[in-house]
Parts: structure tokens; sequence; C-alpha cells
């Protein structure tokens, strides 16, 4: 046990230098609030491919020189986690490795009779690199979230989504920080985000639930979205419709995005005639695609005096294709 608290130390003190020495918090908090590890990467100089592999997730490599591989198999969460592991492997001085699910089934933080120390130490540092405490702090003020908040699955896949990690990583990664209790994430992680998108589409049942489902409000203006082509959006706003104020909904479908959905529900008190009501927008995006979603809130008869404005910077593209990541290729087109 005292190896293994050594490992976790090691791994998580490696991800805190990494984040110092680049920089990495100002630019993550400034942005969108999802920590770039293919570009970390790329910064570190560290050759980074993506293939088709068959039955592993990654390597890491070091002969003739070091590099990493991640499959394009699997969704844009487990790429991300994957090649931060590998790079917790380079970043520690670990020899070569081949990693297969076997490092998204073990929690990050947690000891299991024979262990191998190199993935302890590697699946710390990519939760403690992906998910840093000042990150879970900054999303939580940025949504209004308290404590108590992400005793619930709900909240904690959505903290998931923005963070760019897993479900079930970010359960036991909050609980790594002590944000809830070994309890509450052993009942968390036992619930099946496919349980926790059904709640939040309601009615509406798509064809899969391969995509991901976003619960956006006023607090997410500004934030940019990396998503996927099959996700879902729920835009739940206050609507004061009592004084005139709509929000429109005609822009949704010139951006590349299906209405599914469309309800209003008043969550004051009866009596509270002429209160705003919550007005609940779902929709489905309708191709890759790169852009900006826009929906204001305005009297119909005065198009030009916006009350509220729910701006949201999205980019779907989904997982990694084959060869370099796409910041790569954007890199080295610069550099050309």
């Amino acid at each position: 046990m005292t190896d293994y608290r050594a490992a976790i130390r090691r791994a998580t003190l490696a991800a805190a230098r990494l984040h110092r020495d680049l920089g990495i918090e100002a630019r993550a908090t400034r942005e969108n609030g999802r920590i770039d590890v293919f570009e970390v990467v790329a910064r570190l100089a560290v050759p980074l491919l993506f293939k088709p592999l068959d039955g592993l997730l990654g390597a890491y490599l070091r002969d003739p020189a070091p590099g990493v591989l991640v499959t394009t198999k699997r969704s844009l969460s487990v790429q991300r986690f994957t090649a931060a592991h590998e790079l917790g492997h380079h970043q520690l001085g670990h020899k070569p490795t081949l990693d297969d699910e076997t490092i998204l089934r073990e929690a990050p933080f947690a000891a299991h009779a024979g262990d191998d120390l190199q993935e302890v130490e590697a699946n710390a540092f990519a939760a403690a690199f992906l998910l840093p405490r000042w990150l879970v702090t900054w999303h939580c003020e940025r949504q209004g979230w308290k404590t108590v908040a992400l005793h619930y699955p709900e909240t904690v896949y959505q903290l998931a989504l923005r963070a760019g990690m897993s479900y079930t990583a970010t359960c036991w990664t909050l609980l790594r920080y002590r944000i809830i209790g070994r309890s509450t994430a052993q009942k968390l992680v036992e619930i099946e985000p496919k349980t926790i998108k059904k709640k939040l589409l309601g009615v509406f049942r798509p064809q899969n639930y391969y995509g991901d489902v976003w619960l956006l409000t006023e607090r997410d203006a500004g934030l940019r979205i990396e998503g996927g082509p099959s996700d879902h959006f729920v835009m739940c706003v206050r609507e004061h419709s009592n004084a005139g104020y709509l929000w429109s909904i005609e822009t949704l479908a010139p951006d590349g995005f299906a209405l599914i959905g469309d309800a209003r529900e008043s969550r004051e008190p009866e009596e509270a005639i002429g209160a705003p009501v919550t007005r609940r927008i779902t929709a489905q995006s309708r191709r890759t695609q790169t852009g900006e979603m826009c929906l204001v809130e305005r009297r119909p008869w005065q198009p030009n005096h916006v009350l509220n404005t729910l701006k949201v910077r999205y980019d779907l593209s989904g997982a990694e294709g084959e060869g370099w990541s796409r910041i790569e290729r954007r890199y080295r087109l610069e550099t050309a």
C-alpha cells in the first residue's frame, strides 16, 4: 500500500507540474474549461498517431524514439483518456507498453491486488491531468453547482461532458478529491450513462444512445462545446413570456439542428401569476459541423430589443480519425 500511495502521489505531482510548466490552467479557464491533451502532446513534440487498433486502446513506444498510438475505434472521451494515459507513461519515464480496456475498467485512484504500479501511475496521471481539482471548482462556480449537486448523476454527467472525461472516471476523481464519499461514488458508477440520457431527453427516444446529451442554460453562454455529430442538446432557459418575451428557435435549422422538443413548465407556485416559466428546447445535430448556436429572448414586435442571449460555440467533429490529430495537422499547416 505504501508503494501504491507513492505511485499515486508521483503521478498527480507530475500532472500538476505539467499544468504549471505549460500554463494550462490559465488557458483552460479562459477558453472552454477543457484541457486539450492532444494539443499538449503536440506542444511536447511527442509523436501521436491514431490507428484502428485491434484489441488495444493505445500504446506507448520508445524505440527508436518516444511515441504514442491511440485507437480510432472508440469515442472522443476514451481517446482523450487513452492519450493522457500514454502521456503519463512518457512523463514518468515508463517502459513501452500496450494498453487495452483494462485502463478504463479500473478506477484511476483505486488499488487492486496484483496491480502493475506503472499502470497505476499512468491512470492516476490521466485523471489528475484531465480533471484537476481547480477545473472542478471552475465548472462548479460557472454553473452554480454546490457540493451537494455533485451527488446527483445528471450533474456529474454534465461535468464529465464539459471536462471531456468519461462519466465513470469523473465519479472516481470526485472521490479522490473528497468531494463525494465512497458510498456515493459507488452508487453513481452503478448508474449507466444511458439512463441519465433518457431522463434528460424526456419522452423523446433517439434511434440509439451513442451520442451525448448536453443540458445547457444561460450559464453556458460563451462556452465552447466539443462533442459528436449525434449529440443532443437540451436548452433549459427561463422565459419571461408574461412580459411578451419569447426565446427564438428559428435559427436552429439554419445552424444545422433539428428541433425535436419544445415545452414550457412553471416552477413557481400556482398563485404566482405572471412569473417566468422554464422553457425546455431540445435539438439534435443533423451533421458533423463546427459553428455557433445562438438563441435570443425578445418580444416578437421588438426584434432589436434583446433581453437575454444564449450563444454557444461548438465543434461536433467527434472522435479523431486515422493519422495525426486535428490540432497536430493544424500546427503542421501553419508551420509549412
